[in-house]
Formats: C-alpha cells, sequence, structure tokens
C-alpha cells in the first residue's frame, strides 16, 4: 500500500508499504479521509517526535471496513465507519472515569500505532474492545474525517461549562479557534473572535462568529470590556502560545472559565498573579483531546451542522501530495485540509 511514512524531523516520504492484517481482535479500515491537523506539523517538526521510526501520521479517521481479526463483533465489511484514535486500556483509573485521553498507558494512532497518512489503517485492539469504531451511515468521508477534531472542542465546551447566553472569547482563528466558533455557537452563546489575520477573521464571521476583532489594530481589554461590561464568560486559547495566553487572561470575568486549548512549546511558561485566580475565582483549565462520549456526541454534532463543517474545509487533496499540505498547514494557508482516498 502507499503510505506517507516519517522517518525523522521534517522528512516525510511517500512509499509502498506492505498492507498490514488484522490479529485477533484487530481491523483493517481501507483509508477514504484523513484530516491534517496543526499536532501533525508539529510532531514532524521535531516537537513530540515518537521514538519508534518510521511511523505514519494521522489521526483523524474516516473510511470503510476491509478485514476484521478474528474475534470481532458488531462490524461488517464495507461498512462505513470513522475510527476513535485514542487506544485507551479500558482499565485504568482514569479510563474507569471516562476520561480516556489520560490513559495510563497512553497509545493510538500516530502515538505508537501507525495512523491514517495511508490508504490502510490497522485499528488496534484496545479501540476496536472500546467501541471506537464508528457507523457513519452515508455521511461523506470528507465530513467523517472531522469528527474528530469537532470532538476535541465540544469536549472543551464541557470543560467550560458553555451555554446559552455566555460570552465566549477566542484567541486565534485558525481551524480549530473556527471550529470552537461554530460548537459555542450552537450552544447559544455569542463569539468574539480574534485574530491578527484579517483573512482569518473574515472566515470567523462566516463561522457565526458575533465580533472579529484584531489585537494589532484595537485594545482588546477596553474592546471586551465594552461589549461585556465585565469580561468574557469563557475565554479559549486556541492558539499554542505562552504570550497569547498570558495576554488573554485578564479578559476573562470574574468567576469566568479560561481553558488552554492550544499546545504550547515545550518549556514555555506563563506568569500569572495568584491574588487574581484566588480572588476572581477563576477557573483555569485545559483541553487536548476528546474522550469516546464526545467522539460520539460529534458523530450527531457533525451530522446536525454539514454545511458549518464543510465550511471550513479549505482543501481536499492526494496523498501524494501530503508533503505541500502539512507545508500549508504550517505556514497557515487555507483552513482544514483531508487527504482524500479513492
Amino acid at each position: 500500500m502507499k503510505a506517507a511514512v516519517v522517518h525523522g524531523a521534517n522528512d516525510i516520504r511517500i512509499a509502498e508499504v506492505p498492507t498490514p492484517r488484522p490479529g485477533p481482535g484487530e481491523a483493517l479500515i481501507r483509508v477514504r479521509g484523513s484530516g491534517v491537523c496543526a499536532t501533525d506539523v508539529k510532531i514532524l517538526g521535531g516537537s513530540g517526535l515518537p521514538k519508534h521510526l518510521p511511523t505514519i501520521l494521522g489521526h483523524e479517521v474516516s473510511g470503510e471496513v476491509e478485514a476484521l481479526g478474528q474475534g470481532v463483533a458488531g462490524l461488517a465489511a464495507g461498512q462505513r465507519v470513522a475510527v476513535y484514535p485514542i487506544a485507551a486500556c479500558g482499565e485504568c483509573f482514569y479510563c474507569q472515569r471516562g476520561r480516556h485521553p489520560l490513559c495510563l498507558k497512553p497509545y493510538g494512532l500516530a502515538h505508537g500505532a501507525d495512523g491514517g497518512f495511508a490508504e490502510y489503517l490497522l485499528v488496534p485492539k484496545q479501540i476496536v474492545r472500546l467501541g471506537g469504531i464508528l457507523d457513519i451511515g452515508d455521511m461523506p468521508f470528507d465530513l467523517a474525517a472531522m469528527i474528530e477534531p469537532f470532538s476535541c472542542c465540544l469536549s472543551a465546551a464541557e470543560q467550560c461549562s458553555t451555554k446559552e447566553g455566555d460570552t465566549v472569547l477566542i484567541a486565534g482563528c485558525g481551524p480549530l479557534g473556527l471550529m470552537h466558533t461554530v460548537v459555542s455557537k450552537a450552544a447559544g452563546a455569542r463569539v468574539i473572535a480574534a485574530d491578527v489575520d484579517e483573512r482569518r477573521l473574515a472566515k470567523a464571521t462566516e463561522a457565526g462568529a458575533d465580533v472579529a476583532l484584531n489585537p494589532a489594530k484595537v485594545d482588546m481589554a477596553s474592546e471586551v470590556r465594552r461589549l461585556t461590561q465585565v469580561g468574557a464568560d469563557v475565554v479559549i486559547a486556541a492558539v499554542g502560545s505562552a504570550k497569547v495566553i498570558e495576554q488573554y487572561l485578564p479578559l476573562v470575568r470574574n468567576g469566568g472559565v479560561f481553558n488552554i486549548f492550544g499546545g504550547t512549546p515545550k518549556g514555555e511558561t506563563i506568569t500569572l498573579d495568584p491574588r487574581w485566580l484566588h480572588y476572581g475565582e477563576i477557573v483555569l483549565t485545559g483541553t487536548f483531546a476528546a474522550s469516546l462520549r464526545h467522539f460520539k456526541q460529534s458523530l450527531d454534532f457533525v451530522r446536525n451542522h454539514p454545511e458549518e463543517v464543510s465550511g471550513l474545509i479549505s482543501e481536499r487533496c492526494r496523498l501524494d501530495d501530503v508533503l505541500g499540505a502539512v507545508e500549508r498547514v504550517r505556514t497557515g494557508a487555507g483552513l482544514k485540509t483531508i487527504i482524500m482516498f479513492d
């Protein structure tokens, strides 16, 4: 089969590799759609590069069941599916509480197991056993590849207790910041989107943002205070920058929630006044992935919001163009790219 194989930092090659065969409890998926994520770009750039190389990235996967290993029930060849990427053990402290991203035995697609930048994907038995292969019915494969990133945003919205009438300030209007916009609007919130790129601010407005602010042109503190009187109920830092996090911390109201969603480079730190956190009763939290419960919720969300989700996909390309797709994500050109397979 053809695959995009990572050999090291900034070293990804299109190559022919053996097509895997499912062992007991495993499933083989013919990949039809695979999303390119900023996390893939970070890993390829050397941040969090897997210990065992070569490997195949890609954790936002949809496709068709090709073959099933011994003992797999509830699935059938040809079934159209989306794949939950975390191979949670199902037994540890966190799994027992439904916190699959915090599993004490971290493993999953593009994280120990080969991912979906290939014509076929071998789904680990842990994911199969967990029930992480979901039937998508007639949902288009490009939309189904969006289930995973939207599940992360749904997880964050729950963590922030986002509800109707809230004002949500989203720092960063990249693909995930725009997904946060769609999710927040669906929850009935007013959204203030912030970014220094006017094109992305325009896209945030298209995605439903009520207000779009460029921090390079306006005083964010004054504008947010003018719009809310007391500050935003929820602030989501969708940019992986400690500097941005520090700049936006004061914009959450007393009693509000600040969510660090974008992963920062290793070693970066932030400084905050503990008295502000204490006397303001601020909730400071973070989310980076999603439980299987959120993944299932996201399947319904994507199905119920096809136009909003499709509007965030700026490019559909072939596997041969994965190098260009990764570069476009790295430089911020376009929005969401889905690698499509025949």
